[in-house]
């Protein structure tokens, strides 16, 4: 009906296969040629749950799964107080990464390397500063502190946007609601990225950087964080080229990364029992 990220601002959908015309709650309004008997009722789109949080989209693509708040669980009361929904997206980046988007979330939720390959991170914040929480929902997460001198994270910790009511002034969060998006929630900005598995191997990340409105210039931060994702990409790259040795061996967490333990267990009980976390969907829902 549409390609893959398009958007229709017409009053109908036109599938250009058959030239069917579909009006913008699934009926089917127009069917050429297909005679006088033909009952349109009978062959509307499929309608799915869909969830406007925040701004962002969830659609429970089987119908099946389980409800939003329930997968959410306590999630909200953290995102909440930074209101992305009122805020305005000033930049997106897309990456595409050569590893498993399972490794990605796993790197995303870990600063044990923070000091070894991001040295403009550990200028702003340092790296076994904050705390995680471990709470109802299909999310894992925690926070780190900024260093004295840093309003943001950005290269000289300066901002040069507008401070969002409600948050907090002095700590980052970094939130993954399983099991594709990721949220990082700044004093003056919040940065979401979302992956999409290409291939066992092979994983886009699109990042989107969302402000107050009256922010004209984001550079202080894409800038920031596109070093950062870069580094943290290469990491990624070749832990994937690890996995792939025959003679690798899963080795032991360090007693800081207990949000990778909740990342991997939430994964096995996936894996062993999708209904349980994801209700009577296929556990194909990301590729493997």
């Amino acid at each position: 009906m549409l390609p893959s990220g398009g958007t229709c601002e017409r009053r109908a959908l036109v599938c250009p296969y058959h030239g069917w015309a579909y009006d913008l709650d699934g009926t089917l309004r127009t069917a050429p040629r297909m005679g006088e008997e033909f009952d349109p009722k009978r062959f509307g789109l499929v309608e799915l749950p869909a969830v406007d949080w925040h701004g962002w989209v969830f659609v429970n693509a089987t119908g099946t799964a389980l409800p939003f708040a329930e997968h959410l669980g306590t999630l909200d009361r953290l995102v909440a107080p930074y209101a992305p929904e009122r805020l305005a997206a000033k930049a997106v980046h897309r990456y595409e990464v050569a590893a498993n988007w399972k490794v990605i979330a796993e790197n995303y939720h870990e600063c044990y390397h923070c000091p070894l390959i991001h040295p403009e991170l550990c200028a702003v914040t340092p790296p076994n500063s904050g705390d995680n929480w471990h709470e109802p929902g299909h999310w894992l997460g925690g926070s780190m502190e900024l260093r004295e001198h840093a309003q943001t994270m950005s290269l000289d910790g300066s901002s040069h946007g507008v401070m969002l009511d409600g948050a907090d002034p002095r700590t980052v969060r970094y939130l993954g609601l399983f099991p594709n998006v990721l949220l990082s929630l700044h004093p003056d900005y919040v940065m979401a990225h979302r992956m999409t598995p290409l291939a066992v191997d092979r994983t886009v990340v699109e990042c989107v950087w969302l402000f107050d409105e009256a922010v004209t210039d984001p550079s202080y931060a894409v800038g920031f964080w596109d070093v950062t994702n870069r580094q943290d990409w290469a990491a990624c790259e070749s832990v994937q080229r690890g996995l792939s040795s025959p003679h690798f061996t899963p080795g032991p967490l360090a007693p800081n990364e207990n949000a990778i333990y909740d990342w991997v267990t939430l994964l096995a009980r996936a894996y062993r029992d999708p209904l349980a976390v994801l209700g009577r969907t296929a556990s194909g829902v990301m590729a493997d």
